[in-house]
């Protein structure tokens, strides 16, 4: 799972997608109508952004806080797909394929997004080249990481899992002044990212606590052992 690529992307796709940007690369015309099309949407943590099965109105960009995209199993089980964070851009990959959203977006902090509606996003990608491609890019990029969690799943321990996932998790979401992952996460949550049961989680994290390559507080964790953790998760940083 390559981060550096991925948090170059982000960094492209908010230098692309923002207001100084569609200032310079749209005609007087489309800015206007980039101004009266956007909306400023806020949720609070827990709010639904949109649901699994939902029509596609339209997509948002996160420009402030954390959401998580994921799907109900065949016997009820939510499965988390992916974190989202500020900079993030979500409900494309429905809107392109012309089918209901595949997954529920669902906010874990206060969330401030700018929503654009379906027509004017597709409008947008046929006039803004440079938007078109960091697209294509996140596109190409997340086909790329779909494949590797299928590796990820089938040739790694649980072990090896949750020492990548933790190390994942604080470089794509950062820390706090005291150093812990920017995201409460239930024993549960943690279970079914990294494909085991939830007693299973409990155990390895009371382990890796006792091993001194974390410290726990609640729902919060905090990397005391990094070298160690990238060793134990055969983790290409």
């Amino acid at each position: 799972m390559s981060l550096e690529k991925q948090n170059l992307i982000e960094e492209n796709l908010q230098k692309a997608f923002n207001e100084d940007s569609f200032k310079q690369t749209l005609s007087a015309v489309d800015f206007q109508k980039y101004l009266d099309a956007k909306e400023i949407l806020s949720f609070q943590k827990g709010d639904v952004i949109f649901e699994d099965g939902d029509t596609p109105k339209g997509v948002f960009f996160i420009r402030k806080g954390t959401a998580k995209l994921s799907k109900q199993g065949v016997y009820g089980k939510e499965q988390i797909l992916r974190f989202i964070r500020d900079g993030d851009l979500i409900g494309y990959r429905s809107l392109l394929c012309g089918e209901n959203f595949q997954a529920k977006a669902e906010a874990m902090t206060d969330v401030e997004s700018t929503f654009l509606p379906s027509d004017f996003f597709l409008h947008l990608l046929e006039v803004d080249p440079k938007l078109s491609f960091v697209m294509l890019q996140k596109i190409a990029f997340e086909l790329g990481e779909s494949s590797n969690t299928v590796t990820f799943l089938a040739q790694k321990t649980v072990r090896e899992r949750l020492a990548e996932i933790l190390l994942l998790l604080e470089q794509k979401l950062g820390t706090d002044p005291e150093g812990f992952i920017k995201i409460s996460l239930t024993r549960e949550e943690i279970a079914n990212i990294i494909g085991t049961a939830t007693e299973s989680a409990i155990r390895l994290i009371s382990e890796f606590k006792q091993d001194d390559l974390i410290e726990v507080e609640g729902r919060n964790i905090k990397i005391l052992n990094h070298d160690k953790l990238i060793k134990l998760g055969h983790v290409v940083m």
